[in-house]
């Protein structure tokens, strides 16, 4: 067991910025605008084992703008606990400086402003960087891929993923789980894994739907400094919820806390003195997991794409979020000796691009497999008055974009666009690329139906979402955030069961209430229904940018939210 004390140093260490006045050094250079790439990633080495842990990338090659979200609503036992708290509040609680460059990062406050300062983040080259730089130090260092890596802009949907694949084995990946791979359909997955893939696919909770047996390896053993690691796969549990389960059809998913238990004792048993959880769980869904679980010593979280500078100690267990689209890389160093994990020390190494420099041989591979779509995705569609971001519980701005188009040109009384997390944003006064389009909507079911549904079954539909997202029971919450709603506004109370959350419909262009029992023209996308008919919805933004010519998305107003 790791004492409080070793704890509070190592959280004092975490991120390698804390210091008496919060983030010590590294934030005051930060905010004093002087940050080099020797002060994000030079750090003493510690202890005998290195984890290198990158999620959510969601395909994204390049440096990008990202906003983080404004709401991040907790509920149950985790309202007001990381990651469910944003802006100044985030502030208050990790102590950092309102303008620094951790404050650019990790918040979305003066994200407009603070990017004219510190200049746009991520970019896989950048990340090959820091990989190398953390194996100068420590060679053996085992980079983990946290899923959501094959999806994402035009090259990985133009190439089934090989791109991102391809990537991915140059970095030197030694075990990755997943969750949108899945969407490429179980052939390509297949096809990848046995023929494509440098290193272990996991997922312990992934069973053959027919012969309920584990259908993927659960564990993969390394040793390092003298001792034996275990890490463990979990992929996203709701698969065949939220998104189309015709893709992959005869497999089964679920959080399987039993089957999770009885790996980590086989780990144990097999001479493990670390067990890591390489999970996809969703923050929340991982807390409960280290409360039940017994022997896992620290879960590298994904899918909620939440970035949190500090861990997060459950028990024993210690919490890794290392954010989305390739922000963040966390940095962990273990001392495991005497049986156990006996330290630990954490560093989130924000991706600064205009501080960190690129890796030659990295962005030569990103160039390559970019190259035969470049001219395609440099078209410039139109402009924005506004900035585009998508992350937070109820809306985003390019969601609100997708919904202006939708109703506009599928003719729709009412549009409805997914809870999706991923997706660059545009800063205001920026050409929209078709490549930001992209960048926002590519998927492998990206059909845009029009339909007719009734009042009575809208109303289950924002239920039925609501509760994946807001259930106290994190087992229950199956999805992303909130579905986007076009053309209606309602009221949402968080605190209310299950049928009663949504109340206060009302069609806007009418300002009349929603009829139960009245039918609307819908239109929407990215429905897990086999068969959908429209067309694909990059189609659909890209006629309505350009006959708008320059798109405005002010604040959305229309949703009136009660968080309990």
């Amino acid at each position: 067991m790791i004492s409080k004390r070793h704890f509070l140093q190592a959280s004092l260490s975490a991120a390698a910025l804390v210091g008496a006045s919060g983030f010590g050094n590294w934030g005051r250079l930060a905010a004093q605008q002087r940050l080099s790439q020797s002060d994000l990633l030079d750090q003493p080495t510690t202890g005998n084992v290195t984890l290198i842990h990158i999620t959510d990338i969601h395909a994204q090659t390049q440096p990008i703008w990202f906003r983080e979200p404004e709401i991040n609503l907790g509920v149950g036992d985790a309202q007001g606990k990381p990651p469910h708290v944003s802006g100044a509040a985030f502030r208050d609680m990790f102590g950092i400086a309102q303008g620094s460059a951790l404050d650019y990062a990790l918040t979305y406050d003066d994200v407009v402003a603070l990017g004219q300062t510190y200049g746009k983040i991520c970019g896989l080259d950048r990340i090959a960087t820091v990989v190398k730089h953390i194996k100068g130090d420590r060679e053996d260092a085992i980079v983990l891929d946290g899923g959501d890596t094959w999806q994402g802009p035009l090259p990985a949907l133009r190439t089934n993923g090989a791109d991102m694949v391809r990537l991915f084995n140059a970095l030197g990946t030694d075990a990755m789980t997943s969750h949108w791979e899945f969407t490429l359909g179980i052939d390509r997955v297949t096809e990848i894994v046995e023929n494509e893939l440098n290193f272990p696919f996991l997922g312990a909770n992934i069973f053959d739907a027919t012969w309920d047996e584990p259908a993927y390896e659960s564990t993969q053993m390394f040793e390092r400094g003298g001792t034996k690691v275990a890490v463990i796969g979990q992929a996203f549990p709701y698969l065949p919820i939220a998104n189309p389960s015709h893709m992959f059809p005869d497999l089964s998913f679920g959080v399987r806390q039993e089957r999770i238990q009885q790996v980590v004792n086989d780990a144990r048993a097999a001479g493990a003195e670390c067990v890591v959880l390489l999970s996809h769980n969703g923050f929340d869904v991982d807390r409960k997991v280290a409360q039940n679980v017994t022997g896992i010593d620290v879960i590298l979280t994904g899918h909620t794409h939440d970035a949190i500078p500090e861990p997060v100690q459950v028990g024993d267990t210690f919490l890794i979020a290392s954010g989305s689209h390739g922000k963040f890389v966390s940095r962990v160093d273990l001392d495991i000796r005497d049986g156990g994990m006996q330290g630990i020390e954490h560093r989130l190494i924000p991706i600064f691009s205009d501080v960190i420099a690129p890796d030659p041989e990295m962005a030569a591979l990103v160039e390559d497999t970019r190259a035969p779509f470049k001219d395609e995705m440099a078209e410039v569609l139109g402009q924005t008055e506004d900035m585009l971001y998508r992350r937070g519980n109820f809306n985003g701005t390019w969601d609100d974009l997708i919904c202006k188009a939708l109703l506009q040109e599928r003719e729709a009384d009412i549009a409805l666009s997914p809870g999706f997390r991923w997706g660059a944003s545009v800063m205001p006064g920026q050409d929209i690329t078709r490549e930001d389009v992209f960048n926002a909507t590519a998927m492998s079911y990206p059909n845009a139906y029009r339909s007719e549904m009734t009042g009575e079954m809208l109303h289950l539909i924002l239920e039925d979402v609501a509760d994946n997202l807001f259930n106290p029971d994190p087992y229950y919450q199956q999805g992303g955030d909130m579905v986007r709603v076009g053309g209606m506004g309602y009221r949402i109370d968080i605190s209310q069961p299950q049928g009663s959350r949504i109340t206060d419909m009302t069609l806007l262009k009418t300002g009349e209430a929603i009829a139960a029992d009245k039918s609307y023209v819908v239109s929407g996308w990215a429905s897990v229904n086999e068969g959908t008919e429209g067309p694909p919805i990059w189609d659909v933004v890209e006629a309505y940018i350009r006959n708008q010519g320059t798109v405005s998305v002010p604040e959305n107003t229309t949703i009136a939210v009660v968080a309990g």
